[in-house]
């Protein structure tokens, strides 16, 4: 990872198309099981951190990330502002005095993501984002202990994130509105899964591309 976040303009772009390619099959995922406003919260938020990605990339990373952290929280709505708010703040004061390399950056999501988890009260297997978000964070510690190159763990964490995705397709949802509808949301992937995965997939791909 650079020891500046001056990629934080492409990385924000990239999760902002990835959204925008997707816009109409993530919303009818949303329609099905939830309140179909997802999309829309998180283009909110993405064109917010747009507006003030070149500024952010002129500080260190804690306090880039802090900065990411508070502009969700403020412009997304739903619970996906909170969670993704906690998710990035909380990586933020984990990266505080700390290198930004890849062992850090994989102990910060972790503790990003568990933050997350208290925030939401939810876990692994309950039909949430964090069904993508958990298997990425093992799949980062995983390609950290294995030693593997920014290619071959771009490509592990795409993996994750992608089969997490798909495992909320046999889920029964305990959160948010999709937990009333009990086995008929069965057959349908989560929304905020997909979308999770669609910017992680983004993210890795300009990650990859800048190690080339």
């Amino acid at each position: 990872m650079p020891a500046t976040p001056h990629l934080i303009p492409s990385l924000v772009q990239g999760a902002a198309s990835a959204i925008q390619t997707h816009a109409e099959e993530v919303t009818a995922l949303d329609r099905a099981i939830g309140d179909g406003d997802h999309v829309l919260n998180l283009q909110r938020g993405l064109d917010a951190l747009a507006k003030q990605a070149e500024s952010i990339s002129a500080l260190d990373w804690p306090a880039a990330l802090q900065k990411i952290g508070m502009t969700l929280m403020s412009s997304v709505g739903g619970a996906s502002g909170s969670l993704y708010g906690t998710l990035f703040i909380a990586m933020g004061k984990a990266l505080k005095d700390r290198e930004m390399n890849r062992p850090n950056l994989a102990e910060a999501f972790a503790q990003g993501v568990e933050a997350m988890k208290a925030r939401g009260k939810a876990d692994l297997g309950e039909k949430t984002m964090l069904d993508v978000l958990i298997p990425v964070a093992d799949a980062l510690r995983s390609a950290v202990e294995r030693s593997l190159s920014v290619p071959q763990w771009v490509d592990e964490v795409s993996r994750a994130a992608e089969a997490g995705m798909e495992s909320t397709r046999d889920m029964i949802a305990t959160k948010g509105r999709a937990s009333f509808l009990g086995e008929r949301a069965i057959g349908h992937v989560d929304a905020g899964a997909r979308s999770s995965q669609l910017m992680i997939s983004a993210i890795a791909e300009v990650l990859a591309a800048k190690s080339r």
